[in-house]
């Protein structure tokens, strides 16, 4: 079995992606498998977890806290409405699907915050989760112009964006600058964003490059060894395929700084084509996507053929 022949033997929504990104198939092909993630597979399940109170697990971020639930030592839980979205809009599930909208709908209608109770869609506090708000917002056609807003006026001083400004820090962090490029290039794609959106994503992408991706800009040193293994799904950390993947969505011609990253990305093919998964995030699940750490991955194979694409043509 060709590695093209393994993507298109699996979910609906790894197959209508491999038949966009990497078959080139007709549009009405790809529109058919992609309306399947609604109704078959991995976006069903998710759908049909959906609680009468239209959240997953009866929280935004975090579950509802029940008796014996499993401490945060176990890792963070990733069963709740915010990573479930998360996961739907990766599935690619089609946004203007009927079931999607009702769905979508109880969610901004009931869901609060763990924070201070602030509406789903208005965002809360920190530039991470706003970040990823902001990419389900646009995504799922909601309002989020107003975080937006709050996180151009977030950025720090070298560029980037970090959670734990509000405790200090100005130093930018990768994984919280990852999840704010990410809302900010999907809200531009849709909107064109403005003057000073385009900037602000702009200068976050010099961030990112100053340190080709995994280095320290002082030292060159890598910065976390464990950007250098991939992970799916991401949830909200870093690592470089994220990193990578984050610059071909931005439709730009590939930067030389992001050279080392892609030879670390080839350096990680299988002699059967394939990549493996790794640093698997811990914390609890619906049900598994993948095999495990140290199998091959469906996921990471179809994400790191489509960036090798972008950067070779």
């Amino acid at each position: 079995m060709s590695v093209l022949d393994w993507l298109l033997d699996s979910d609906p929504s790894i197959r209508w992606q491999t038949l966009h990104d990497l078959v080139g198939a007709p549009r009405d092909v790809v529109a058919a498998e992609r309306a399947r993630v609604a109704s078959e597979g991995w976006g069903a399940r998710l759908l049909a977890l959906q609680g009468e109170d239209g959240l997953w697990e009866g929280g935004a971020l975090f579950p509802a806290r029940r008796p014996g639930q499993a401490s945060r030592t176990d890792g963070q839980p990733w069963t709740a409405t915010e990573p479930i979205l998360t996961l739907l809009r990766t599935f690619g599930v089609d946004p203007g699907s009927e079931t999607v909208r009702r769905a979508v709908a109880r969610v901004r209608d009931n869901c609060r915050w763990e924070h201070a109770g602030e509406p789903f869609f208005e965002g809360e506090v920190e530039p991470c989760i706003n970040g990823r708000i902001v990419s389900l917002g646009v995504y799922f056609s909601q309002d989020v112009e107003g975080i937006v807003q709050r996180l151009l006026a977030e950025q720090l001083e070298d560029g980037g964006w970090n959670c734990e400004a509000e405790n200090g820090s100005v130093r930018s962090s990768f994984d919280t600058t990852i999840n704010v490029l990410e809302g900010l290039l999907a809200h531009e794609h849709a909107s064109g964003g403005s003057a000073q959106s385009v900037a602000a994503r702009r200068r976050g992408d010099e961030y990112l490059l100053e340190r080709k991706l995994f280095r320290r800009k002082s030292t060159g040193e890598v910065v976390c060894p464990s950007w250098l293994q991939f992970s799916f799904p991401t949830r909200w950390h870093y690592d470089v395929l994220r990193g990578l993947e984050y610059f071909r969505q931005s439709g730009d011609r590939p930067d030389r700084r992001v050279d080392e990253a892609i030879q670390i990305l080839r350096s990680r093919q299988q002699p059967d084509g394939r990549w493996l998964l790794e640093n698997t995030h811990r914390g609890k699940v619906h049900f598994m996507l993948e095999e495990g750490d140290g199998r091959p991955s469906r996921w990471n194979t179809l994400r790191a053929l489509r960036v090798l694409l972008w950067y070779e043509q």
